[in-house]
């Protein structure tokens, strides 16, 4: 990542300097687009940048407004190689401490744009304020979505090569419409974005270009360009809304509701009542769950391509609603297995020894399972055999919740349901001691982390590119404990296998080591799940590349 600030600047050369002052120390080159300013600030400028080489000086020979300075800033820092532009305002509105947190998302998030939602102290004009909610209703029109939340804010980063791409298709405005049109049109391409709160003031000592009339004006005309050009894009954002959002945002729609009305029927008419309502309740979320009655369908015929190639029919309602059914079944496991009522024996199973061994060891381990088959019978014989601590890590916010069924359904259980925003240094650190007492930590690895974009592996699974989170295999390297396969098995069954002894290593072969790991983990799903495909539950668009998501940073 290369990135270089960016200042619009028109005769603020006397606000100016404290600006540059606080930016220095940042170590990154600046673009200073001068648009036309007059000759006594056109000299000042230049003394201003004698001392201060990380600051390159372009300068446009007349004035054409705020959006022709930085767009003549993006082009200039996209021809000499910069990544992003950090857009910053010249007469110091913007609180310039956040720009170490603007950098560190920007390295964790290149794709997305980056911007600034105003926190406004008492400076702000009282009319400016409430003017600016106009904005935000016509942006939500124009993107039939209320992501934006802020499209006026200078404050943000561009990603270079997207916003130039942009630039060079389409016309934009040159003054004070630039800002809000910029974030509507690059939010229509699909560009991923992150708003963070951000201080904002007015200084006294101000200086506003902003004309009421001429500029309301173009204002007005730029957004009955946007509403005109949204109608015939309509289909196309409406679609997008449905399929780009993150399984955790799409895919838990009633879970809760859901599971407490199996638990009320489990609790007063036990697994035979729930059996009876099972069809019914499952069949309300079949037909009002639009998106994952799609996604089951879509992941069907994958499968039926898979088995039969390009030819294969399309399956019809019937075989997604049994998809639908399964996973009703195995949430009636879940109450079995986390009541203590799931009777598993002697939990016989091929390299049983694998687990045996961790036990009796009191070795730690990372175990990955999915979201397939009936994974509570590892649980029970886990609790009613060999009574480890079982650590399941789970990446929504209702982990809590049902962590709370849990305890109420089972006080003595071994199993605890942990909800983990982050696979980082801070989970890593929850677990390092839980895993040097020989406790197991088992984590699903066919999901990706909302909080973790971008950092994913892409690996082939049903005849396509899918991606799958290392943030589990490097929580391994970190641990540096064994990574295991466990796969629970319609039959009732389970599967086990030793993935990797270790993760350890050099950075890039720990890299390729994961690569490789994530590529044996799909493999064996995928040899599952073609044998069994009703038995996968995930009903959103797993195929769904994490460049194309929207991101909720509010």
């Amino acid at each position: 990542m290369t990135p270089c600030l960016l200042i619009p600047h028109y005769n603020h050369s006397k606000q100016l300097p404290p600006v540059l002052d606080s930016l220095e120390g940042h170590g990154i080159d600046c673009v200073l687009v001068d648009d036309g300013s007059t000759e006594e600030h056109r000299q000042a400028l230049a003394a201003m940048i004698c001392d201060r080489p990380w600051v390159k000086l372009v300068q446009r020979p007349q004035n054409g407004g705020k959006g022709a300075a930085v767009k003549t800033g993006l082009h200039w820092a996209f021809e000499q190689g910069y990544s992003h532009a950090i857009q910053v305002d010249a007469d110091g509105q913007h609180d310039l401490g956040d720009l170490p947190e603007l950098l560190a998302l920007c390295q964790a998030h290149p794709q997305a744009l980056i911007t600034g939602i105003p926190r406004y102290d008492d400076s702000v004009p009282r009319h400016r304020y409430w003017a600016r909610y106009l904005t935000h209703v016509w942006v939500w029109i124009e993107t039939l979505s209320l992501e934006l939340k802020d499209t006026m804010c200078g404050f943000r980063v561009y990603p270079l090569a997207s916003v130039v791409e942009v630039l060079r298709s389409q016309k934009l405005g040159d003054r004070m419409d630039f800002d809000p049109e910029i974030m509507v049109r690059m939010h229509w391409q699909g560009v991923p974005f992150i708003q963070r709160p951000t201080k904002v003031i007015y200084p006294e000592q101000g200086l506003s270009h902003f004309r009421a009339l001429q500029d309301n004006w173009l204002i007005s005309k730029m957004h009955t360009r946007l509403v005109f050009g949204m109608l015939w894009r309509a289909p196309k954002l409406l679609l997008r809304k449905g399929r780009s959002r993150h399984w955790s945002k799409a895919s838990e729609r009633g879970a809760m509701w859901g599971l407490k009305t199996l638990l009320w029927l489990y609790r007063h008419g036990g697994r035979w009542l729930c059996q009876g309502f099972l069809p019914l309740l499952i069949g309300y979320f079949y037909l009002t769950g639009t998106q994952a009655r799609s996604a089951s369908r879509d992941f069907l015929y994958r499968v039926a391509k898979a088995k039969q190639g390009p030819q294969a029919p399309r399956p019809g309602h019937w075989q997604s609603y049994r998809h639908f059914l399964n996973f009703g079944q195995a949430a009636l496991a879940k109450l079995d297995a986390w009541s203590g009522r799931l009777d598993v024996g002697p939990a016989q199973f091929p390299n049983r020894h694998l687990l045996v061994e961790l036990f009796e060891q009191r070795r730690g381990a990372v175990i990955l399972t999915a979201h397939f088959g009936n994974i509570e019978i590892f649980r029970a014989a886990a609790e009613s055999q060999f009574k480890p601590r079982i650590n399941v890590l789970a990446l929504t916010s209702h982990a809590a919740k049902f962590n709370a069924i849990l305890k109420e359904l089972n006080p003595e259980s071994q199993v605890e349901l942990l909800q983990v925003d982050d696979l980082g240094v801070e989970t890593a650190m929850l677990l390092q001691e839980r895993v040097s007492n020989g406790e197991l930590v088992i984590i699903a690895g066919d999901r990706t982390s909302a909080s973790n974009f971008g950092r994913v592996h892409y690996a082939p699974f049903l005849g396509a590119p899918a991606p799958f989170s290392v943030g589990p295999y490097v929580l391994a390297s970190v641990l540096e404990c064994p990574v295991y396969l466990m796969l629970g098995l319609p039959t009732p069954e389970l599967h086990m296998e030793k993935l990797s002894d270790s993760l350890k290593g050099p950075r890039k072969e720990r890299q390729a080591q994961i690569g490789r790991c994530i590529d044996d983990y799909a493999a064996r799903l995928e040899r599952e799940v073609l044998k069994h495909p009703l038995h996968w539950f995930n009903f959103y668009d797993f195929w769904l590349r994490d460049d194309a998501l929207q991101l909720d940073k509010d």
